[in-house]
């Protein structure tokens, strides 16, 4: 089996060109971009996921130093924008200073979720586009071959150099279909990851608030209790 594909690859090269040549380094590119950004994306859910989660509750309940511990020597991601903002705060920074920090740390985090995808991008838009260049190269030629040819021209110069003319086309859609629906799978993960970031952020903020709505409810429990 494994032959018979290599046979078919190399015979699709041979008809299609240095075309379809380029095409085929274009997938390969890419094949190896999205295996490596699927188990990046994989892992760096499930490294910071629980701990931030856990970090996030114990400095909720005012917990302060278990919300550290957890998010001990983090030196980027998510779990380093929890610690600058949690370090800070206890600090009595302004507000203001903390949040400018920690922009700064989840921009560093949004390049890397977004590192080589602006490559898949650029693949799946520039493969359809290669491919029709080498469709309209093989058509000069079929007709180059026509005329040289003259009266005596046949039908099979013409149809077999269309055929050969098209493959440069069917690759180059082949290559960008996936391409882009796999660019476009990754963008999303990528988006909510960060999206996940900036509202465990935000949480260590407005911890605050949610003390106060636990305080505010915890006579109103204890009245309904009494009349009870």
């Amino acid at each position: 089996m494994l032959l018979l594909m290599l046979d078919g690859i190399r015979k699709i090269i041979e008809s299609g060109g240095p075309v379809v040549m380029i095409l085929i380094a274009f997938s390969l590119v890419a094949s190896i971009i999205i295996i490596f950004k699927v188990v990046e994306l994989f892992l760096l859910n499930r490294r910071h996921g629980g701990v931030t989660d856990t970090a996030v509750q114990a400095w909720k309940l005012g917990q302060r130093s278990e919300a550290l511990g957890e998010l001990a020597g983090a030196k980027q991601g998510v779990r380093h924008a929890l610690q600058v903002a949690m370090q800070a705060r206890q600090q009595q920074h302004p507000d203001s200073l903390i949040r400018e920090e920690v922009q700064r740390v989840l921009a560093q985090y949004r390049d890397r979720l977004n590192a080589h995808l602006r490559t898949l991008d650029v693949i799946g838009a520039i493969s359809p586009l290669l491919g029709l260049f080498g469709t309209v190269l093989g058509m000069i030629e079929a007709f180059r071959r026509m005329e040289a040819a003259g009266s005596t021209v046949d039908p099979s110069v013409l149809s077999g150099g269309i055929w050969q003319a098209l493959l440069t086309t069917g690759v180059g859609l082949a290559v960008a279909i996936p391409v882009v629906l796999a660019h476009q799978w990754l963008e999303r993960r990528a988006d909510a990851l960060l999206l996940n970031a900036e509202d465990a952020v935000t949480q260590v903020f407005t911890a605050d608030l949610h003390g106060a709505v636990r305080l505010a409810r915890a006579p109103s429990a204890e009245q309904d209790r009494h009349a009870a």
